[in-house]
């Protein structure tokens, strides 16, 4: 008797522990359903503004369409198009320039006053934020208004020119500095990677700092050998995401030149041509074919970018 009541006692102990366990179950399952329920707007805005556009242009990019007629099959004639198209040529040297001249120089600048900033100013917060704005406003509207309005022929900058008696020009309508203007907007905008450059410097742990003052190590040794290395995680994210953000620039060059590209075409940017294209000349299937090189192109650079991150990014574990 003792043995059967024991087995029983198995059992129903093996019963409740089911019975505990299906209520889990069903208490988790009833969270994950709530859990997506929340998420619901996130995957419908998903799907309506970003997948479904992606795959619309992308079958777009091999048809004939100009926004007021059916669509037509071409196949790769977009594509093929691009190989003797001397404007997007244009563009895409353009675009090359301001990237790779704008972003290293907006990354030093960047990590000069971060560096700066990191030594204890008084009023950091003050000047953070000063330094952050033109972050926020470096692409809007205004903002290239008014940098049409400082580099114009009778603008800010030359009449500061001719308090010292030097004659200014037309630095916006001239084709030999037009693009210089717009890199030099885009390396004011420095804001957003300085404030990271900021938070990547108080993470530096002081003691590599104290113990290289102890060997009698310099400020410059300090730098290139502890700063620099330690930094480089938060150095390659900034030229990850700022070669991303430069490589989809468009409001800065579309204001300044009017929409044409400016002055034999030194502010045609990759995006502004593409804009032209197909809201311009409503070549949408053209436009859409642009649009996917643009993506595989920044794409590479990115590739490119992790590929080449372990040879020079430095982990501390």
């Amino acid at each position: 008797m003792s043995a059967l009541t024991e087995l029983r006692s198995l059992g129903d102990s093996k019963g409740n522990s089911k019975g505990k366990g299906g209520r889990k179950g069903r208490i988790r399952h009833r969270d994950n359903g709530a859990g997506y329920l929340f998420l619901s707007p996130w995957f419908l805005g998903l799907l309506a503004i970003t997948i479904g556009p992606m795959i619309a242009s992308l079958v777009l990019s091999f048809t004939k369409y100009n926004l007021l007629q059916p669509a037509t099959f071409t196949g790769l004639d977009n594509f093929t198009r691009m190989l003797s198209d001397d404007r997007l040529h244009q563009a895409l040297t353009v675009t090359f320039v301001y990237v790779f001249v704008s972003v290293p120089l907006q990354l030093a600048l960047a990590l000069a006053l971060a560096l700066v900033l990191d030594r204890g100013v008084r009023g950091l917060a003050f000047y953070r934020s000063v330094f952050y704005l033109p972050s926020l406003l470096g692409t809007s509207v205004a903002i290239a208004v008014l940098w049409a309005r400082v580099f114009g022929a009778d603008g800010i900058f030359n009449q500061f020119l001719n308090v010292f008696g030097i004659e200014g020009k037309g630095w916006i309508s001239s084709p030999d500095t037009a693009l210089g203007t717009l890199i030099i907007l885009n390396v004011w905008t420095f804001g957003a990677p300085m404030v990271i450059f900021l938070a990547g410097l108080r993470q530096i742990p002081t003691m590599y700092y104290e113990a290289a003052e102890v060997d009698g190590a310099s400020r410059w040794r300090k730098f290139r050998s502890i700063t620099i290395p330690l930094l480089t995680p938060i150095i390659f994210f900034n030229l990850v995401l700022q070669i991303i953000h430069a490589f989809q620039s468009f409001t800065q060059a579309f204001i300044v030149s009017g929409g044409t590209g400016g002055p034999a075409d030194s502010t045609l940017f990759y995006t502004l041509y593409l804009y032209d294209r197909g809201f311009a000349n409503f070549d949408m299937g053209y436009a859409s074919a642009m649009a996917w090189v643009l993506l595989v192109i920044v794409g590479i650079f990115t590739a490119v970018n992790f590929w080449a991150s372990k040879y020079w990014v430095f982990y501390d574990d």
